[in-house]
């Protein structure tokens, strides 16, 4: 398996508190992500950048086998997340030729799509993989050895979204409409709320 960056540096500015931390079938959304991408790595490494919060969030990963860094700079924008994500990666000497790039507020990934992102990988032999919901390509997305060195020169202010609009014939997809559901706002948690299992609401 690829080695992931899981991406939790923000400040939830929209939300106004920290969305890491938002309870949702009985873990937070820092646990959930963590748990997936550890269940998805089998024994590759897994990377946690935080940022505008850090001890904090810390508790959430205890006992996990994960590496925790903390971006200096997480208020530029995801690139430099990511590019903080893979300096760690260099520094332990683990040179990975896919790395899978995922956030922490997409609760309804599983370690079924993460493995189905590096199947597709090998089946299509595309250097990126995305996942596809409505006409969106984004996050999680796998980066494979020829999509590295683009990602590593991913401006701050960039997202991994950046890079698959800008070189579409390098992208595979595979197919996941629940992407569409992240937590940004508080009536997007409500919605998530809503639909969660025992809450009444169906999803």
């Amino acid at each position: 398996m690829p080695a992931i960056l899981l991406l939790a540096a923000g400040a939830s500015s929209r939300l106004g508190r920290p969305k890491q931390l938002l309870m949702y079938q009985g873990q937070t959304l820092l646990r959930r992500a963590a748990e997936t991408a550890v269940a998805a790595a089998a024994g590759a490494p897994v990377v946690v950048v935080t940022g505008a919060l850090h001890e904090a969030l810390l508790p959430e990963l205890a006992c996990l086998p994960v590496q925790v860094v903390r971006c200096p700079d997480w208020a530029a924008g995801m690139g430099a997340s990511i590019r903080c994500g893979l300096r760690l990666l260099e520094c332990l000497g683990m040179a990975w030729a896919e790395v899978v790039v995922m956030l922490c507020d997409q609760p309804h990934v599983t370690p079924a799509l993460l493995g189905q992102l590096a199947e597709t990988h090998a089946a299509s032999g595309r250097p990126m993989v995305a996942s596809q919901y409505g006409d969106t390509l984004g996050v999680p997305v796998l980066f494979g050895a020829e999509a590295l060195p683009l990602l590593r020169q991913l401006p701050d202010a960039a997202g991994a979204g950046q890079l698959l609009r800008q070189h579409p014939a390098l992208v595979a997809a595979v197919t996941f409409p629940a992407g569409a559901i992240d937590v940004d706002t508080e009536q997007q948690y409500a919605a998530l709320l809503a639909g969660e299992p025992g809450r009444g609401a169906g999803a």
